[in-house]
């Protein structure tokens, strides 16, 4: 049996992302996972938070995962999305020119699935700061997205995104749904932040995909490892 490889790339204080990655994989033979990781740890505007995401510690952990002869490889984490989607590009393409292979991330992987869907009104659920929900919110928008509705915690985070509970998440997202009937699509946007297995629950019982950041992570590292 064909083997694919995924490769992630994951913030040091991420809890989240490996356990339920391995969870999706269970029922899906061939496919498997695999996580090289560089130091993030806390998430807002300042400058201190933006040096977490230079490019040499993130190349120097997608060689690591090159090594193991991964299919593709993929930025789980959400920086993109605040940072600018421009960012995830040139990250993406310094990893495929420094290793060979295929990159997205989970904020561009994101993008791929609203414009496939032909999504344009969405809603909103993170644990993140007001601020950067904000410059989230923006980003959104000049990629053609228009957010109706929202919901953060003010969580500076990044370990402790993992400690709100999956009943909490499931509760913004009914919320944002209540407060914005004719969205189109509710993005759940972290990584480390426990959006499954309520997501897929709520999308049955309400007809609107919500659409967590770990499956979205995982489902893109899939189409670039096969588009390679």
């Amino acid at each position: 049996m064909t083997t694919l490889r995924l490769g992630f790339l994951t913030p040091s204080s991420n809890t989240v992302m490996e356990p339920l990655i391995a969870d999706l994989l269970r029922d899906r033979p061939g496919v498997t996972a695999h996580f090289s990781r560089f130091r993030v740890v806390a998430i807002d505007l300042g400058e201190a938070s933006r040096g977490q995401f230079d490019t040499a510690p993130i190349l120097a952990a997608a060689e690591l995962l090159a090594d193991a002869k991964v299919d593709s490889i993929c930025w789980g984490g959400t920086s993109g999305s605040w940072l600018g989607l421009a960012q995830d590009e040139a990250l993406c393409a310094a990893i495929t020119a420094r290793t060979g292979l295929p990159a997205t991330s989970a904020t561009l992987a994101l993008r791929e699935e609203l414009r496939a869907a032909g999504v344009s009104r969405v809603a909103l659920v993170t644990p993140y700061l007001n601020e950067v929900q904000q410059a989230i919110i923006a980003n959104l928008a000049r990629e053609g997205f228009e957010t109706l509705a929202e919901r953060h915690l003010e969580d500076p985070g990044n370990w402790s995104f993992c400690t709100h509970a999956p009943e909490t998440v499931d509760r913004l997202v009914e919320e944002v749904l209540d407060e914005a009937p004719v969205t189109e699509a509710v993005i759940i946007h972290c990584t480390n932040f426990q959006g499954l297995p309520g997501a897929p629950r709520i999308a049955a019982r309400r007809g609107v995909p919500v659409l967590d950041s770990v499956q979205v992570s995982l489902d893109g590292a899939a189409r670039a490892a096969r588009r390679s």
